[in-house]
């Protein structure tokens, strides 16, 4: 998923025709890319179900991605900072890794992205409680559509799940929540660096459990989809990301990049919806997702009115 919201953007749009014409194509221009990273990001169930991997824990898929994302990320650090910050922060980003992919490898793609979009509810909670935020009505209506989302996808599997996998489910959102909010805390430092040191991290937190293990690619398919998967599904996406968002407002990133949880149920059902392990989305799951959507959408809506009242009366 995204994770630039501390990039700064300029949309100060400039008077003079050519520079008009200029600055609409950059408009355009990123929002195309915005779609694109929307779309690598949604591939993450492709490579999660895929065959090539059953049997691999989660923190195993966490490590291999991060291992190939670092190779496309860090090429483009400039400003390597050191702090103490970075400790907790990479941590974070770690744990939430694990939790997603985890989620994503036992049970069915769509329940791990639908529960990890809600994070709102956890940045607008710790935001209120911690930072002393301010909130709109529009958070707090968003709020109560996920939270009722929440609860009709996971009641339903209280009986059939430990109390782990639930934990985990909840942990998909609320360790998001947190990387967003170390983000913001890390705006300071270049968003490359953040983000590929990020990765690192994770690659040295699990590469102990992978060794345990002993599970490793050994087929050709194997790596080119590892590489795949870190490069294509979570490196190039944050690339794109942090550079359209210096163009485009972020409460429109935000709702265009709303197509990802839309579309990897669409392609994992693509592709290996001929399976017999594949599992379709459940009705409680689509309710529960069409009630996050919509929470969602409500929020963005409410943020691009009050962008344009801004604008019209600036």
């Amino acid at each position: 998923m995204q994770a630039s919201n501390e990039i700064s953007t300029d949309q100060s749009e400039p008077s003079d025709p050519a520079g008009e014409v200029t600055f609409r194509k950059n408009v355009l221009r990123a929002r195309w890319m915005i779609i694109l990273a929307a779309i690598l990001w949604s591939t993450n169930g492709f490579f999660a179900k895929a065959p090539w991997f059953d049997g691999w824990p989660g923190f195993v898929l966490a490590f291999w991605r991060a291992l190939f994302a670092c190779a496309i990320l860090l090429p483009m650090v400039r400003r390597p900072q050191w702090s103490l910050r970075l400790i907790p922060v990479t941590l974070i980003f770690a744990a939430m890794n694990y939790t997603y992919l985890t989620v994503m490898e036992r049970y069915e793609a769509s329940n791990a992205i639908w529960l990890q979009y809600t994070a709102p509810v956890w940045i607008i909670t710790l935001g209120v409680v911690f930072l002393k935020e301010k909130t709109t009505w529009a958070d707090w209506v968003m709020v109560f559509f996920q939270m009722i989302g929440v609860l009709i996808i996971l009641v339903p599997q209280f009986q059939d799940d430990t109390l782990w996998g639930l934990t985990l489910k909840i942990l998909v959102g609320f360790t998001y929540a947190l990387v967003v909010l170390s983000l913001r805390w890390m705006r300071d430092f270049e968003a490359a660096w953040i983000v590929g040191i990020n990765h690192v991290m994770t690659c040295l937190v699990f590469l102990p459990f992978v060794v345990h293990v002993g599970i490793y690619p050994a087929e050709v398919i194997q790596w080119l989809a590892l590489v795949a998967f870190g490069m294509l599904q979570m490196g190039l996406p944050y690339w794109l990301f942090a550079k359209s968002v210096k163009h485009v407002p972020g409460h429109e990133a935000t709702g265009i990049v709303i197509l990802e949880p839309i579309l990897v149920p669409v392609w994992v059902y693509i592709a290996w919806g001929h399976l017999a392990s594949y599992e379709s989305p459940s009705l409680s799951t689509i309710v529960g997702a069409a009630f996050i959507l919509s929470g969602l959408i409500i929020r963005f809506l409410s943020e691009r009115n009050s962008a344009r009242l801004s604008e019209s009366t600036g």
